[in-house]
């Protein structure tokens, strides 16, 4: 079956932008007639292209994007914005050339200026980094605004949405060209706050430039990605551009792992803090009234005698401390605290895809489904659903492949300390051998607990019938890693799959509803 890519999505209309004010805006130098052309778009991917486009050619990891040019051109490229290095590789073109020196690290000034996203033209604007909960916090986020009465947009790893509309997403922060297009076409439909999910790869490749949050989150940080940043430092430091002058007006630090206090020392730009640890100072403090199966109620407390009292309709005390930094967020924007307090009172109206999903029907075990992917998530995640579990707590994961190995025994380790029965099975192998990713898998977890139960089971499709078939009803079963995706990735192949479907035909074929 062939991949099935979700679209760019760019505004229905664009005011045309003349070249000439585009190239004077920037100071850049011009080989050519500007003078006749005008812009409607711009992208750096001739996948993308469209009549009309600007087309930015910037030297990539393999190749010189100058090189794609005579396709760009096939596709209605209108100007060429290059380096000298691009220069040398276009020859002779028809249309105007535009010169600018490292492209890339303007490229998000470049598109904003052609899609209209200008100070004063804006939607207010919040961002959530960390390693866990930042797209469970920005669902909860957009889920609060609703509630308040705007007119959410959100951009997260597992979706966009726009007014209402609900889209796949492609990247967890969109490539700057499309995150520009997409605030656009939020502001066309009349979106009045957005919640964007930002990584560490997004601000290091610049995916977040030309825009300015009002307000900026930070949830946590713990060992991940450590195949694209050489150590934590460098990790932490990928995150702290967020809370810059340059990105934001102010930021939420939450206080929950040591790298919080780094956060609120190196910031350039106001802060408050938020914990739900005891014994914590921070500025506000969330604390747990209830714990079930369904939802988690809490209250929380700040400055001023503030006290809001709420629930969300997710599995854990982690969950109810990203809707208390989500609740912050807000009233750090100027939202006042007493009109979140009464639109929040029955709970916090958000679908959270594949986040601790609970797929079980009215009888049977509780099966979870969680997008959890690293050691510290797994702790949250199996300590959430063994609060609210009489029986066993039986856990299925595997760990993607050609992605940071070296977090691979402790999440091994997590997973059967906290587990009454293990499963280790596939997840996305990509290239690397899935029969290897295992093995290290279960040495991991046997050196761990080796008088545990724990089993090797592929492909992930009998994992959850193994499970299944374990459970009696008070049991529940957490399935980590796939969430929300709809697909497996095996040999650079996107294979159409979904863990909640797979996890209902299991329950029915052993009888649950």
């Amino acid at each position: 079956m062939k991949e099935q890519i979700p679209p760019i999505l760019r505004p229905d209309q664009v005011a045309p932008v003349a070249l000439d004010d585009f190239a004077a805006r920037f100071g850049l130098e011009v080989r050519g007639d500007a003078s006749p052309v005008k812009l409607t778009g711009i992208s750096m991917n001739t996948g993308d292209l469209r009549p009309g486009d600007l087309f930015v050619a910037m030297p990539g990891k393999k190749t010189h994007g100058a090189n794609f040019v005579a396709k760009a051109l096939e596709q209605g490229a209108v100007a060429v914005v290059t380096d000298n290095a691009g220069l040398e590789l276009l020859g002779k073109l028809d249309i105007p050339v535009l010169l600018l020196e490292n492209p890339r690290a303007h490229l998000g000034d470049l598109a904003a200026y052609v899609y209209g996203n200008v100070p004063g033209n804006m939607p207010k604007l919040f961002a959530t980094t960390g390693t866990n909960g930042k797209t469970s916090t920005s669902y909860l986020l957009e889920g609060i605004l609703r509630q308040l009465g705007e007119v959410t947009g959100l951009t997260s790893t597992a979706e966009r949405h726009i007014a209402g509309e609900v889209i796949v997403s492609r990247l967890t922060t969109p490539e700057s060209p499309e995150m520009q297009a997409l605030i656009a076409r939020m502001r066309e439909k009349g979106v009045s706050a957005v919640a964007i999910e930002v990584s560490a790869q997004a601000l290091s490749q610049l995916r977040v430039d030309g825009l300015h949050f009002d307000v900026v989150g930070f949830t946590n940080l713990s060992h991940d990605h450590l195949d694209d940043y050489k150590d934590m430092q460098e990790y932490l430091e990928a995150k702290l551009p967020l809370f810059t002058k340059k990105r934001a007006n102010r930021g939420v630090v939450c206080l929950d792992t040591k790298y919080g206090l780094d956060f609120v020392k190196q910031s350039e730009i106001p802060v408050v803090t938020i914990t739900s640890e005891l014994g914590v100072d921070a500025d506000w403090h969330v604390a747990i009234t209830a714990e079930t199966p369904k939802y988690t109620s809490f209250v929380l407390a700040g400055p001023n005698g503030v006290t809001i009292r709420s629930r969300v309709p997710l599995l854990g005390a982690h969950m109810a401390a990203n809707a208390g930094l989500a609740i912050v967020m807000l009233i750090e924007a100027g939202f006042d605290p007493a009109a979140i307090a009464k639109a929040i009172e029955n709970g916090i109206e958000a679908y959270l895809p594949g986040r601790t999903e609970r797929v079980t029907g009215e009888t049977g075990p509780d099966v979870y489904v969680d997008f959890g992917h690293s050691p510290d998530a797994f702790l949250n995640t199996l300590a959430a659903v063994r609060k609210v579990t009489d029986g066993k707590v039986i856990m299925v994961f595997g760990a993607d492949g050609d992605r940071d190995a070296s977090k691979r025994p402790a999440m091994a380790q997590v997973a059967v300390e906290g587990s009454d029965i293990l499963i280790i099975t596939d997840h996305h192998p990509r290239f690397e051998d899935p029969a290897s990713i295992r093995k290290t898998l279960v040495e991991a977890a046997k050196a761990a607990k080796p008088e545990r139960e724990i089993y090797e089971v592929s492909p992930p499709e009998a994992a959850i019938r193994k499970a299944v078939s374990l459970a009696k009803p008070g049991d529940a079963i957490l399935w980590a890693g796939p969430g929300h995706q709809d697909y497996r990735d095996i040999r650079g192949v996107r294979t159409p799959y979904s863990a909640r479907h797979e996890a209902r035909e299991a329950l029915k074929e052993h009888g649950w509803s």
